[in-house]
């Protein structure tokens, strides 16, 4: 039987039984208790014989009721090793689509943001949830069927032969006609379940994408729109699966036409030689029976393939998620170990970096930046200068093409990337808040933190006063990405969050840019006291919230062009007396 499975359906089981290993004895014991069930059903044949030929046509009750008791027995013992090997299956099935979910996410969450600039995360979820469900039919159903069923075949054929060749040598001839549209609708729908796979990880992602910009959709109206395209999207996917159904609807027609037929033609010559006297009429009915059985599970196996064929593809496209490695790693030599808090000192030497979808622009183009433990520098400069860029690589998102970035004189690309992180506090333009209560989202980088702690940070934020005028205070729930709070109030959590994790060195990337005049003047007050011994490098297109700083260096095309104070960089540079010149309508000197 194997040499009927596809390299791909061969992947599927290996990754099955990879996750099995751990469960092997719960494995052998389904195993044991699916070979008992399968002698059982086959032994029955045997037991239609003796009731036929000793029970029915010696007309003796008492050899008609040794049959019966005989019969009785065997399904009392198919039902109970039935039971076992079903509970022992399906549990082993949940708990491997349990441990291949967890290990998936496990990996998924180590890779670097380059990855998902070419996966969409809402296909990636689909992966996860609805490729899963087929590899968890596979293993706690199809596996176990195509087992029993290929045991059926194999002891069913030896047990027609025991008992009548020449009618076996029929079934023979048939077998040749029942393989062959298995063997040709079968590489059929091997594709056809890949691109059937593909249009619902689509759908799920058009679905995701949608409601993830509810509000922008609603805004311009573009429902209808929405609905073409989604149903477009559906179609497509109904187009696919129908395909895939037409060709497994012939190959189940085929199956059943040659199996029953080759049946018919067994009943009639078998009846034939009963009525000569060749063999009896026990003989005759176990043969049925078995003719019956290795129909039907050739007919099964049929189905079970089709079901292999399906979750050769998802096991594939899982195969992919655990396969794909991170750029960004701890390195397999001359791995160094930063201190429990560094100094905050940053130096960046001639550092080149472009995009991964974006080669030929580089978004950081021969930078050179010293930043000095505990100063407060501002970055300054157009959209496109490369300034988030800069807080990509200083978290180490991503490594330069060349050049080196160095903190405490260590370079980056020698560290641990979890160790390296930990120093950073990250303020982000559209701060990111996750489904869970309030506290949950302020502990998120230090679950530790003690309830005044906490409470402490959301005042400084100025967040207290309006997170304790929520329904539940502190406790209340967040909707997905905080829906519900005003960009000021998302924006302030995340500041209190940042002051919570307390690291050395605290990264804002237009941090006051969602706040109202007010709550930024608050923030503005806050601010000396949250950088007070921390180097703090700034991202503001808006120069209010920077003229304060230490130093500001400007930047442009992915340069450092000039670095200096506010009055000294309106004296000395164009570009930044330019962008003054807008924000406070001074002319630049």
């Amino acid at each position: 039987m194997t040499s009927l499975l596809s390299s791909r359906q061969r992947r599927a089981l290996r990754l099955a039984l990879h996750f099995l290993r751990p469960y092997r004895w719960r494995a052998l014991a389904a195993l044991v208790a699916l070979v008992l069930t399968a002698g059982i059903t086959l032994s029955m044949g045997q037991g239609i014989r003796l009731l036929v030929d000793q029970g029915f046509l010696t007309q003796s009750p008492a050899l008609l009721n040794r049959s019966i008791g005989v019969f009785l027995l065997l399904v009392l013992a198919l039902a109970a090793g039935t039971f076992t090997r079903f509970y022992l299956v399906s549990w082993i099935g949940e708990r491997c689509v349990a441990d291949i979910r967890q290990q998936v996410f496990d990996h998924l969450i180590y890779l670097h943001p380059g990855f998902y600039e070419h996966n969409r995360s809402s296909e990636i979820q689909s992966r996860l949830t609805a490729d899963t469900t087929l590899l968890q039919s596979v293993i706690g159903s199809s596996l176990s069927l195509f087992l029993r069923n290929a045991l059926m075949v194999v002891g069913g054929i030896v047990l027609l032969f025991v008992t009548n060749p020449k009618l076996t040598s029929i079934v023979v001839i048939a077998l040749p006609l029942v393989l062959a549209p298995i063997l040709v609708f079968g590489r059929r729908v091997r594709g056809l379940s890949r691109q059937s796979q593909d249009r619902i990880a689509d759908v799920g992602s058009y679905v995701a994408e949608t409601l993830n910009q509810i509000k922008t959709v609603q805004a311009y109206n573009h429902q209808a729109e929405d609905q073409r395209r989604f149903g477009v999207t559906v179609e497509q996917a109904f187009e696919t699966a129908r395909k895939r159904i037409v060709q497994r609807s012939w190959l189940i027609t085929l199956v059943i036409v040659l199996v029953l037929g080759a049946v018919g033609v067994m009943l009639w010559v078998g009846g034939m030689d009963v009525i000569a006297g060749r063999i009896s009429g026990g003989e005759l009915a176990a043969f049925v029976f078995y003719s019956l059985i290795v129909g039907s599970a050739f007919g099964t196996l049929s189905e079970v393939l089709g079901e292999l064929q399906r979750a050769a593809g998802a096991a594939e496209r899982i195969g992919e998620l655990l396969q794909a490695s991170s750029d960004i790693q701890a390195p397999a030599s001359g791995l160094q170990v930063l201190p429990a808090r560094v100094s905050g000192r940053l130096h960046l030497e001639a550092v080149r970096f472009a995009y991964p979808s974006r080669p030929e622009r580089p978004a950081i183009d021969g930078l050179d930046l010293r930043v000095e433990a505990g100063e407060t520098l501002a970055l300054v400069g157009p959209s496109g200068a490369g300034k988030s860029t800069l807080f990509d690589l200083l978290l180490r998102f991503y490594d330069p093409q060349q050049g080196r970035i160095l903190i405490d004189d260590v370079d980056l690309r020698q560290l641990d990337p979890a160790d390296l992180r930990r120093h950073f506090a990250l303020v982000s333009q559209t701060p990111a808040l996750f489904f869970g209560t309030v506290e949950d989202n302020l502990r998120y980088g230090q679950s530790m933190a003690s309830t005044e702690q906490v409470r402490q940070a959301a005042r400084i934020a100025h967040a207290h006063d309006f997170i304790e005028q929520l329904p539940q205070g502190y406790q209340t729930h967040l909707g997905e990405a905080g829906l519900g709070l005003s960009g000021g109030q998302r924006q302030r959590l995340a500041i209190a969050r940042a002051l919570l994790v307390d690291a050395p060195i605290l990264l804002l990337d237009e941090a006051t840019s969602a706040l109202d005049a007010q709550s930024e003047h608050l923030i503005q007050e806050a601010l000396p006291t949250l950088m007070q011994g921390r180097t703090t490098l700034v991202i503001a297109h808006r120069l209010a919230t920077v003229q304060n700083a230490d130093r500001i260096a400007v930047m442009e095309q992915g340069r450092v062009v000039a670095v200096g104070t506010h009055r000294q960089l309106i004296a000395s540079n164009a570009l930044y007396a330019r962008l003054a010149a807008l924000q406070f309508n001074t002319q630049p000197a």
